[in-house]
């Protein structure tokens, strides 16, 4: 169902933003050469203790998931680019590292992600970084009042179709709300004129993500963690938005 929310929901909605953005940018400072990707959730998971706030992924469990996820905050690593598992791994020089967090705050909940080269970057990496981040900022630009979901599909692909990056469809962009994932869904790529209309009042996260030769993936085996099928590394790029007569509001907006 795809509800609309008052203003006076989306300013409450803004603590939950502003939560999920601080423990992104704690995340990523952390993330070094020889950090372990269990150390990243474990600081994740006593900042949610000490703000009070909830975690959206760990008792997630949806048909695409082998299991309850367990974990707090999705560490996706080279050619993981989606629902990385953490485990017992140390970063490594020149890894790419996408972390993905969603919580609750108050009954509401927003949902984030970023792309960071750990140690010495790759120049590839540091380029799909920027056009997974353009992208994003492309469907932020498209989310008004009068567009359609279709605009803001068709803005992202635009992007990847200029840089010569296939798109995947089976997971993109979602409703936001009381928990992490709802209606409707906002494909990577679509026609501009399409779709849903934009109210004022819609709350969504907008998340486009790319990967360097291919758009096909598969599980795992822990599960959970989505691979490229041919090795090839990924990026991913997210902020939870609410759109309203004034335009689009970036709820988890970084400082940094």
């Amino acid at each position: 169902m795809i509800e609309l929310r008052t203003p006076a929901e989306i300013e409450e909605m803004r603590a939950a933003g502003a939560f999920v953005a601080s423990v992104l940018e704690a995340t990523r400072d952390a993330a070094a050469v020889g950090v372990n990707l269990l150390e990243l959730d474990a600081l994740a998971h006593d900042m949610i203790r000490t703000a009070g706030a909830e975690s959206c992924y760990i008792d997630y469990h949806p048909s695409f998931g082998g299991s309850p996820f367990g974990k707090v905050i999705c560490t996706s690593v080279n050619d993981g680019v989606l629902h990385g598992l953490p485990h017992d791994y140390a970063l490594q020089d020149g890894d790419l590292l996408t972390l993905d967090f969603a919580a609750i705050v108050n009954g509401w909940a927003s949902d984030s992600a970023l792309t960071v080269a750990v140690g010495t970057p790759r120049e590839e990496d540091l380029r799909l970084i920027e056009i997974t981040e353009k992208a994003l900022e492309a469907g932020i630009a498209a989310a008004v009042v009068g567009n359609k979901v279709g605009d803001i599909s068709g803005a992202i692909g635009e992007v990847a179709k200029a840089n010569r990056l296939k798109v995947n469809l089976d997971f993109g962009g979602h409703g936001v709300g009381r928990i992490m994932h709802g209606d409707p869904h906002i494909p990577n790529d679509g026609r501009r004129g399409r779709g849903l209309p934009l109210r004022a009042g819609l709350v969504f996260a907008i998340e486009p993500w790319f990967l360097h030769t291919t758009n096909k993936i598969y599980t795992d085996a822990d599960g959970w963690t989505l691979r490229s099928r041919d090795g090839s590394r990924g990026a991913h790029a997210e902020h939870t938005v609410a759109i309203t007569d004034d335009g689009p509001i970036i709820l988890t907006q970084r400082s940094s």
